[in-house]
Order: structure tokens, then C-alpha cells, then sequence
């Protein structure tokens, strides 16, 4: 699934990095450390590896 938007992308990746083992779980904050819980690597690489360009920088509500 793609990333509505730029915030997201960036939430995915370091919730991404996170579940790797890059960065420590308990630096994670908001969206970033519940998608961690609750997406596999495969969604997170997913999302996270959607293109920036066009996209806003926040979903509209």
C-alpha cells in the first residue's frame, strides 16, 4: 500500500528502521512507533518506499 502522503512515507521508514534494528524502538514517536506494532517489515518497506514527489506533505483529513 502507498503513502497518501509525505509524513507518512517518513513515518514508515523509521518505523522500518526500528524493526530492523537500526534505531531503538523507544526512540519512535506517534504514527511511526503504531505502525511498528502493527505493520510487517514487507508493509512498511512498501509504504516507505513510495516517491515524494507529488505528494503533499499531510494527508487531508
Amino acid at each position: 500500500m502507498p503513502a497518501k502522503s509525505q509524513a507518512q512515507q517518513k513515518a514508515a521508514g523509521a518505523a522500518l528502521a526500528a524493526k530492523r534494528g537500526d534505531i531503538k524502538k523507544s526512540e519512535l514517536k506517534g504514527a511511526s512507533k503504531s505502525m511498528e506494532k502493527s505493520m510487517s517489515e514487507k508493509e512498511l518497506h512498501d509504504m516507505a518506499s513510495t516517491k515524494r514527489k507529488g505528494k503533499p506533505e499531510h494527508a487531508s483529513q
